[in-house]
């Protein structure tokens, strides 16, 4: 079983991270993707004590939209930060998490596209896939995708919450959707409907951890070791056993990401 991303490099872990590690362990999980914000010295510093716990876990590097502004007015900043924190982590697998937020605005909307346009030519040009966020930006991300991928980059829509036709265009263009504990919230009906018609080779399970902790751990810091209630979750909507769904998850978590 993989949780296929959490933020385990994220300051609410870092008191008691050797046991979130340890309990993720014992769950049954093999391996996690850990997901880094480009630059941020904090994370890179306990993304190091977690290879040293976990030495399993493999990595994802990138500029997420809500700090885009960061790099407004310099966005080949944006490239040169990614790629060297990239060539500086042996276990990194990804560009990502990138993409468009447009529900909190965080960030411009120009200097969003901008940072997450460049950061998909940096993923082709260096043959990586890519950890998609996107929020009430579909036809944007879409475009960004078709345009700076040139059909070469592959990914995952990861904490998938979006419609049928996004999974379908997704899908359409190769790229996997990864289901978080969202699927488990009661209101989430539509979504599970989603997630039933994803093919199984094509599907994700993750935690997104520490947030968005699943049913019946709602309300509290999310971890690794609950990716298990996703996979559940998900394997009832398949209409297969857990083992089967873990086991097609971690499968397709390789596929993508490699060893």
């Amino acid at each position: 079983m993989i949780d296929s991303h959490c933020h385990l490099a994220d300051e609410q872990f870092a008191a008691d991270l050797d046991a979130v590690i340890a309990r993720a362990r014992s769950a049954g999980l093999e391996r996690a993707m850990v997901i880094l914000e480009g630059g941020n010295a904090k994370e890179a510093e306990q993304a190091a004590r977690v290879q040293t716990l976990w030495p399993e876990v493999r990595v994802a590097v990138g500029v997420h939209p809500h700090i885009a502004h960061q790099f407004a007015g310099r966005v080949p900043d944006t490239v040169a930060v990614v790629r060297q924190q990239l060539t500086t982590t042996p276990q990194a697998r990804a560009v990502g998490e990138i993409g468009l937020d447009y529900h909190y605005d965080f960030s411009p909307r120009d200097v969003q596209r901008a940072v997450f346009h460049a950061q998909v030519r940096l993923a082709r040009e260096q043959k990586l896939p890519i950890v998609v966020h996107t929020r009430e930006a579909d036809l944007d991300t879409l475009a960004i995708l078709k345009a700076a991928g040139e059909g070469e980059v592959r990914g995952v829509l990861h904490c998938f919450t979006g419609t049928q036709a996004l999974a379908d265009a997704a899908l359409d263009a190769g790229f996997y959707i990864s289901f978080a504990g969202i699927i488990t919230f009661p209101r989430a009906g539509a979504l599970r409907e989603v997630a039933q018609r994803v093919p199984r080779d094509r599907i994700l399970a993750e935690t997104d951890s520490p947030f968005l902790a699943p049913v019946p751990r709602r309300g509290t810091r999310n971890e690794p070791a609950w990716v298990a209630h996703v996979v559940e979750a998900l394997a009832v909507l398949q209409g297969v056993a857990p083992s089967v769904m873990a086991e097609r998850t971690a499968a397709n978590f390789h596929a993508l990401f490699g060893p």
